[in-house]
């Protein structure tokens, strides 16, 4: 093939999904020289799973991308249809929020927004190789022979990457949605010493709306105030989209057994390995035999369309079966199927072959991001997409990468999970994967990451000098109410209107929250220096600040024995271990342990304490050596 030089780049990302696009967005936003390769612009940002954004756990990651100065939530912000805050009958740690979008419209912002963005170039070509020489990632090439040479270069191909489609007994090439897969990609990776791996994941099928009883369904109506993601958005009210709970029912899982073995998953087509939270509807009905439904959601896929997401039901059986089974749930007795069910299979790397910045430990200046990486979800690829931009753009500035840590962020979990722990499956984040989630609350990502992302250069001063004021305001609102007292008399009507005890002395307001049948808001009624809006009469302290306020009295002694738990983490992650370190030569750690630290390479004692296969007692055989070498060497 005859290949012709089509431009020199800082970053060259190649994939335009849910990763690329923050890849690709950061380092143009640090004024570094940036291009994006498509194999089609129409799937800039595309849904080809669920139409949504957010979600347990998943919420945290879209807002840590925001409060670091990332795009989806001002995205999600622009296209939502309807909003719903989850977990709310929980603690805050758990307080998730999900938007329903319009998936259309989520892609339409999206691409207005980069091709605006300075410094950023959008092309749509397949790429085919990667240029690697003496070690080091420098260019990639594409289908028709054009050259792009890069400082660096971030792979974000999602499901793409050999993707192969697999309906019933039908197995053909093809990537998300019904776009073409790139076929080409993977053996130029391999020869490099990029070691790959095969996972599977699924979508359900999308259906005519009109031919749904939704008289037999219940609807789900989103949140009366929609909450946005993104800390420069207020709370608002405006009309949202009803989605509906509906289920299967004997019918539909007979069907099911029926015709399992015409199933791509269980007649044996499917080699790769899918996700264990997101199991397909044939999964579903084998692994949970005893159960006589499943719940499904009917969710809209946008404002301007028919299609309704059917949510839980994803499936790699024919068509013939879809038809059939799909008509045995409640209220789909009439349904006309648009996009049948699919699974997809495609090309993903080894995740513990990168460092926590996530850059390839063999192929220098190469960063990596999203399902590339081995996880699931828009939001994983997104924060991995934003984390792989911004250390993209610091290595070529000479600067030292943005490692966050299980203790400060989601996304520092998502990387280390990844990263130290590897994946035999697609990766999920969940709130129970983060031991600090107390500390990672959705309601204080700005307070936790704007000043990294102000530091590292993609936080506005508009959005940075707006963080200063609700930490400000916040401390000062904290002060107040510790320095502002009540006593008995004025305050017994209205401990007692709130099923809580008298005071028999004064006490502060502070102390007073700490009750549980106590809100902030309650507090109103005797607190004599709350300011108010002259206007409306409302308090002054309202939304995002009182909320913060409200969480911090209420958790405070949860919220101090957590940091005391951080503190010893960060002990251990203080040991730093060299990345050149000979572990072979260290007498005590078994051969297992050797093998996977001389691997992974762990930054530190805290890191290595995380591998799968590195015991504590290798750990702390780690530590007595690391001891030994002070002394000896004086220090």
């Amino acid at each position: 093939m005859n290949t012709f030089l089509m431009g020199e780049y800082d970053v060259i990302v190649v994939g335009a999904g849910h990763a690329g696009c923050e890849a690709a967005l950061a380092p143009a936003r640090m004024g570094l020289k940036t291009l994006i390769l498509s194999m089609t612009l129409e799937s800039i940002a595309m849904m080809p799973c669920n139409p949504s954004i957010g979600g347990t756990g998943k919420g945290h990651l879209v807002r840590e991308i925001d409060a670091l100065g990332g795009e989806m939530g001002i995205n999600i912000d622009k296209s939502l249809i309807q909003s719903t805050m989850l977990n709310t009958s929980k603690g805050p740690a758990v307080h998730s929020l999900r938007a329903q979008a319009d998936k259309q419209k989520y892609h339409t912002e999206m691409k207005k927004t980069m091709e605006a963005q300075e410094n950023l170039d959008l092309k749509q070509a397949e790429v085919v190789d990667l240029l690697v020489e003496d070690g080091k990632a420098v260019g990639v090439v594409t289908k028709i022979g054009a050259v792009y040479r890069g400082k660096t270069v971030i792979l974000a191909t999602g499901t793409y990457l050999g993707g192969k489609i697999f309906i019933g007994e039908s197995a053909e090439s093809g990537g998300p949605n019904g776009l073409a897969a790139a076929t080409y990609l993977s053996d130029s990776l391999e020869k490099a010493g990029i070691r790959l791996r095969r996972f599977k994941t699924g979508t359900p099928a999308r259906v005519d709306g009109k031919t749904i009883d939704y008289s037999k369904t219940t609807p789900q109506e989103g949140d009366e105030v929609v909450i946005p993601f993104s800390f420069m958005n207020d709370p608002r009210s405006m009309e949202q989209i009803r989605c509906y709970l509906t289920y299967t029912t004997k019918a539909t899982h007979d069907v099911i057994r029926a015709n399992l073995h015409r199933s791509a998953l269980y007649g044996g087509q499917i080699v790769g390995i899918g996700p264990r939270y997101c199991p397909s509807i044939e999964d579903k009905v084998v692994r949970f035999a005893d159960k006589e439904r499943h719940q499904t959601f009917l969710e809209p896929e946008g404002l301007d369309t028919d299609e309704i997401y059917v949510q839980g039901m994803s499936s790699s059986l024919p068509e013939d079966v879809q038809a059939e089974f799909y008509k045995t749930i409640i209220g789909l007795e009439d349904v006309k199927i648009v996009r049948p069910a699919y699974a997809i299979e495609y090309d993903c790397i080894e995740s513990d072959s990168l460092q926590l910045s996530l850059e390839h430990r063999q192929v220098e200046n190469l960063f990596c991001a999203g399902q590339f990486n081995g996880s699931s979800g828009y939001e994983e690829a997104a924060a991995q997409g934003l984390i792989a931009g911004i250390n993209a753009a610091r290595k070529i500035q000479g600067k030292d990468p943005l490692i966050l840590d299980r203790s400060e962020a989601y996304i520092g979990v998502l990387i280390d999970d990844l990263v130290t722990k590897g994946t035999s499956e697609p990766y999920r984040i969940m709130t129970s994967r983060a031991e600090y989630r107390l500390l990672l609350r959705q309601d204080n990502a700005d307070l936790r990451l704007t000043e990294k992302g102000y530091e590292v250069g993609l936080v506005s001063e508009e959005r940075y000098q707006r963080y200063l004021q609700k930490k400000n305001m916040v401390e000062a609102e904290l002060k107040r109410l510790e320095e502002t007292a009540v006593g008995p008399k004025e305050s017994e009507d209205f401990l007692i209107r709130m099923g809580s005890t008298p005071l028999n002395h004064r006490s502060s307001l502070k102390d007073l929250l700490k009750r549980p049948q106590i809100s902030y808001k309650d507090l109103l009624e005797i607190d004599p220096g709350r300011p108010l809006d002259p206007g409306t009469g409302e308090p002054l302290v309202s939304g995002h600040i009182a909320e913060q306020v409200e969480v911090q009295v209420k958790y405070a002694g949860y919220i101090e024995k957590q940091l005391q738990q951080v503190e010893r983490f960060r002990k251990l992650e203080s040991r730093k271990l060299e990345e050149d370190l000979d572990y072979e030569s260290i007498d005590g750690l078994r051969i297992e342990a050797k093998q996977k630290l001389s691997r992974i390479r762990p930054l530190s004692l805290g890191q290595a304490s995380r591998i799968n296969g590195v015991s504590p007692a290798d750990i702390n055989v780690l530590m007595i050596w690391l001891e030994k070498r002070r002394r000896q060497n004086g220090e």
